[in-house]
């Protein structure tokens, strides 16, 4: 039998991502894949995204009734298993043979034919155990699940919130001991559901030209200009293509209003582009420089944002070639994404505890450099999305200790601005900061995982 078109791209998508390091989103909007009907690319993001989720527990589940290590499986095949496994524990509109059926084709199709009696025989024996375990999984990822459900009220450790909820062990602990238990689960809970897409309106009269195309839109929760997308298709709108609303996520909006108005801005790192439009827009008699390491990337920031106005260099912020000091800096940092596993699930299979030790070395340096570009008196917004302190509070802290001319500044201050000036939906102010920092929890609060530090210059 024939492989549909969506299973057949959500198995290339997920071979390359484990091959080649590639990341899902990219894949899922690139030239070969967007060729797919609007039903099948649904189902192909479904199937990848969920693939990529639960990874952990679709291996434990497999690994249960195989008679074969799954690190001894090809990777074809692991991934065939993987995405019928998913659709037998999420899809119950799928009907358990079309996914079984399908996989075995797609082992097929990936040339290992020896290897279909056991995929068959596996998956045959799995279909019954999912559909059985379907509803608890739903109640998992519930907003009020039962006292049952929860693994923290259960009574067990981190363990519980990892097996449960598809998370490495080692991040989980982490999240623990910053966030507190109630915290952890809820990032963790977050993190396995598809997450709304948020857009931000450049004028006013977008809102109303979204609406008369099919596309439902309700308020921001987090940020006023913010809007959450109920229904729709955003990206095939006019008002996106000619570039009067962007999809972006509100902490990372919130993000861009922490850096505030000046006569000079200077965007580190700067791709894709999202804050740099927002700062250019806020500050429209400004001069804004934004910088971005890798050429491909700075060619797409020109094409996002406008020429007149903004000023796009392909450099290394760390050996900027502009000698000028800027009112305000944006050093938005290259960083592990932990706080935006709900788009990014891939991330957290591939992130180890070594790499935040070498995250944060090129952290420090990009602040460090950044710091010489800012004027007396000027202001420095570092972020991240990372929810680990290695690439936040401690990059801070290295920073400043290597350079007495700044002071950190308090973000509840800011906050307190943008909220008198009808900037902020969000109310309760004193659970966005964690001491003088910006701190968005994933599941706590409205969007992914940002931090923000202000430096001032003295």
């Amino acid at each position: 039998m024939p492989v549909s078109p969506a299973r057949a791209a959500a198995f290339d998508i997920l071979l390359k991502i484990e091959q080649e390091s590639a990341y899902a989103s990219d894949l899922l909007h690139s030239a070969r894949f967007r060729k797919l009907s609007s039903v099948d690319h649904g189902l192909a993001t479904e199937l990848v995204m969920g693939v990529l989720r639960w990874r952990s527990l679709l291996d434990e589940r497999i690994g249960e009734h195989s008679s074969r290590s799954l690190d001894k499986l090809d990777l074809e095949v692991l991934i065939a298993l993987r995405l019928a496994a998913y659709q037998l524990l999420f899809l119950g509109r799928v009907p358990a043979h079309a996914a079984v059926d399908e996989s075995v084709e797609l082992v097929k199709r990936g040339r290992k034919r020896s290897a279909v009696p056991m995929v068959n025989a596996v998956l045959r024996k799995l279909a019954p155990v999912l559909a059985q375990q379907r509803e608890h999984i739903s109640t998992l990822l519930s907003d009020s699940p039962p006292d049952s459900a929860e693994p923290l009220a259960a009574g067990r450790p981190p363990e519980g919130l990892s097996r449960c909820f598809a998370h490495p062990l080692w991040l989980v602990e982490r999240w623990v001991n910053q966030f507190g238990g109630e915290a952890a689960q809820r990032i963790c809970r977050y993190d396995q559901r598809v997450p709304e897409t948020a857009i931000r309106l450049s004028e006013p009269t977008a809102e109303a030209e979204l609406e008369q195309v099919g596309v439902k839109l309700a308020p921001g929760q987090l940020v006023m200009q913010a809007r959450r997308v109920l229904l729709g298709d955003v990206p095939n709108t006019r008002a996106f293509r000619e570039g009067r609303i962007a999809i972006q996520d509100e902490a990372s909006q919130l993000v861009a209003l922490l850096v505030g108005r000046g006569k000079s801005i200077l965007d580190c790192c700067a791709a894709p582009g999202g804050k740099t439009r927002m700062l250019a827009q806020r500050n429209p008699e400004a001069t804004v420089v934004a910088v971005e390491l890798h050429p491909h990337r700075a060619r797409l920031l020109r094409k996002l944002v406008p020429a007149q106005t903004v000023q796009v260099i392909a450099a290394d912020v760390c050996r900027l070639p502009v000698r000028a000091r800027f009112d305000r800096v944006l050093a938005d940092v290259p960083c592990s994404g932990t706080g935006t596993l709900a788009r990014n699930p891939e991330i957290k299979w591939r992130l180890k505890p070594d790499d935040l030790a070498d995250l944060q070395s090129r952290q420090v340096a990009i602040l460090q450099s950044a710091m010489q570009h800012v004027a007396p008196g000027g202001r420095l917004v570092y972020s991240t999305c990372s929810l680990e302190r290695e690439e936040n509070e401690e990059v801070v802290t290295k920073a400043l200790a290597s350079d007495q001319s700044f002071r950190l500044l308090e973000c509840r201050q800011e906050l307190e601005r943008l909220s008198s000036e009808g900037e902020l939906a969000w109310k309760n102010l004193d659970s966005l900061t964690r001491g003088p920092y910006l701190r968005t929890v994933p599941g706590v609060h409205p969007g992914e995982g940002f931090f923000a530090a202000i430096l001032q210059r003295t």
